[in-house]
């Protein structure tokens, strides 16, 4: 009889449970218990009713979802953490309830409303491995939602999966610098669109494999492709996506498709190089990404003396491929390279390596590599460049020991690097916003990024330093617009927490306070314990009428660094306009920083 009454059907299973549970309970009880309700009443449970989710049951911190199609699973789960993520910005990560999801394809048994199966132990199983926070799929799961979401996923290779016989492919949702669908009242947040293609020619160029062997050569293999990004994106013909947003898919296998979407590129350039002694052999193929045939491919041979005219070479014919009206002699200019010296090449690599950590310690690091890079070659004007957007990272974190002598520094280099770089794009826009952030010269800043964006259109350093310095002047609605070619320019970039917070700021001058507090909140979602963006979230949300949220941002900014003075912020120096200034004080006192 009890065969009679099972039923076998294929679903989309979703698990659910909260990461670190008893330790929150031992901390907390009855606080944790309460969170967790309020989780269930407020989002989780009505986000999985709008995606036609039935709960098949809950325990104490789990969950088990049968849903009819893999698309709405993942839909609800992305949703979810999105809306958990947000909730948490302001929250002490001790005391964070962070839901971990497996989501998996497969055959059940129903059985008086519950459910059984294989299909439901492989998405517990994959719900294990994700992480707090995070969303994990089978394979199963990713085919039936593969080109049908708006979600980036991570290739996690195979798994093996405890009480699973075989490894299973498994995918990790990324959902780091997207936004909540479920946001708080009042927030103002764009949702996530498909990246269209530009009216010109575009193209990515992902990270070259190391074939050396040695990892100690692996930042080779990356200044190769850096340089090769830089001479290309010298052509305004070309939309050229930034080097930060192509090297998030370093170390992984790619989909060249999928590639060419999520970054809204037409053209993929891939390749390897190999290192052997004093020789190298440079490898690259142009794909066409919406069809994933192959354009062009060619091998380049030579001795380490003769680095550059490889590259040169390697270029040329890339551009040659995509933008075949392009004259010879600008491609000439394109390849120009900044050093003939490889040693200070390396150094500038490896400070380059450091500084995308965006870390304290990382970037006191990329200083000194920066400056042993200038000693070995003092024309070389990119690592001043460099130096001085460190300098402007350490006055924005709160992290300088000496402010005086170190913002002194930071202006020496950002005049270097001008002096040195007056047809250098990079050179021209870091210097300029060094000089805007550490001296205060607005006018001559805005000049030489103006410059710079002349010089290469494709940068996104450049567009995001405008946005900075235009915000600074009084000019928000147009910081707001070259902020947003910044990001479209890059999608992907390590420096998008920058991205974000030059944006919460260009709102929030713009008299936008609800935009601006999203915008800041983004920020925190990346970086929780970033004394500068915790600030910055508290004065937007006191000024949009968030003053509970803004208190408590402020509490806790204080709690990193006890220090923190109105009086010594270094935004009050740059902002031109008193009503920006005076927004920026009366929302600090409302959040309750001291004076």
């Amino acid at each position: 009889m009890t065969s009679e009454r099972l039923e076998r059907r294929l679903a989309a299973v979703l698990a659910a449970d909260v990461a670190g549970y008893s330790r929150l309970m031992g901390i907390d009880e009855e606080g944790t218990l309460a969170r967790l309700k309020a989780f269930r009443k407020t989002l989780v449970d009505p986000t999985i009713a709008a995606h036609r989710g039935r709960i098949v049951k809950t325990t104490g911190d789990g969950m088990l979802v049968e849903f009819a199609s893999a698309v709405d699973a993942v839909r609800s789960a992305v949703e979810v953490q999105r809306g958990v993520a947000e909730q948490n910005a302001t929250v002490a990560k001790d005391q964070r309830i962070e839901f971990r999801i497996g989501i998996h394809v497969g055959d059940i048994i129903f059985d008086e409303n519950d459910i059984f199966g294989e299909g439901v132990n492989i998405a517990a199983r994959l719900e294990g491995i994700a992480e707090p926070g995070g969303v994990c799929v089978s394979n199963d799961a990713y085919r039936q939602v593969r080109g049908k979401v708006e979600i980036v996923f991570d290739d996690m290779g195979p798994q093996l999966l405890k009480n699973i016989a075989e490894p299973m492919q498994s995918w990790r949702v990324r959902l780091s610098g997207q936004t909540s669908s479920a946001v708080k009242s009042g927030s103002v947040v764009s949702h996530p669109q498909p990246l269209s293609l530009p009216d010109k020619p575009s193209i990515a160029v992902l990270p070259f494999q190391n074939m050396s062997g040695d990892p100690e050569q692996e930042y080779f293999a990356d200044g190769m492709v850096e340089d090769i990004i830089t001479a290309l994106s010298r052509f305004k013909s070309l939309f050229v996506i930034a080097r930060n947003s192509s090297f998030c898919y370093k170390g992984k296998t790619v989909d060249i498709k999928q590639v060419g979407r999520e970054l809204g590129v037409r053209y993929v350039l891939e390749g390897s190089v190999r290192k052997s002694g004093n020789r190298v052999r440079i490898t690259g193929q142009l794909i066409d990404a919406p069809t994933g045939g192959h354009l062009w491919a060619d091998r380049f041979d030579g001795g380490l003396k003769d680095i550059f005219d490889l590259q040169d070479q390697v270029t040329t014919r890339v551009v040659g491929i995509i933008e075949p009206t392009v004259e010879q002699a600008e491609v000439r200019r394109a390849t120009r390279k900044s050093t003939i010296n490889l040693d200070a090449y390396d150094y500038f690599i490896r400070g380059m390596a450091r500084i995308y950590t965006s870390t304290k310690e990382g970037i006191e690091d990329a200083i000194q590599d920066y400056s042993k890079a200038i000693e070995i070659d003092p024309n070389f004007a990119a690592p001043y460049g460099w130096s001085t957007i460190a300098y402007t990272r350490r006055k924005q974190g709160l992290w300088m020991s000496d402010p005086s002598a170190e913002i002194s520094e930071g202006i020496r280099l950002a005049r270097k690097a001008i002096e040195l770089g007056r047809d250098d794009a990079f050179a021209l826009g870091a210097g300029g916003f060094g000089l805007a952030f550490l001296a205060g010269e607005l006018d001559a800043a805005l000049a030489l990024t103006d410059r710079a964006l002349v010089l290469n259109p494709n940068l996104a350093n450049g567009w995001h330093a405008s946005g900075w310095i235009r915000s600074y002047i009084g000019d928000p609605d147009t910081a707001i617009e070259h902020l947003a070619k910044a990001m479209r320019l890059s999608p992907l970039d390590f420096q998008m927490p920058q991205f974000w917070m030059a944006t919460a700021l260009a709102t929030r001058c713009a008299g936008r306070f609800e935009e601006s507090a999203s915008w800041a909140a983004k920020v925190l979602q990346e970086a929780p314990d970033f004394v500068a963006g915790l600030t910055n979230y508290a004065v937007s949300s006191a000024l949009a009428d968030r003053i509970e949220e803004a208190q408590a941002a402020m509490s806790r900014a204080l709690r990193i660094d006890p220090k923190i003075r109105l009086s010594s912020m270094p935004i009050l120096t740059v902002l031109r306009r008193a009503e920006d200034r005076n927004n920026y004080c009366q929302g600090a006192r409302l959040a309750g920083m001291p004076e």
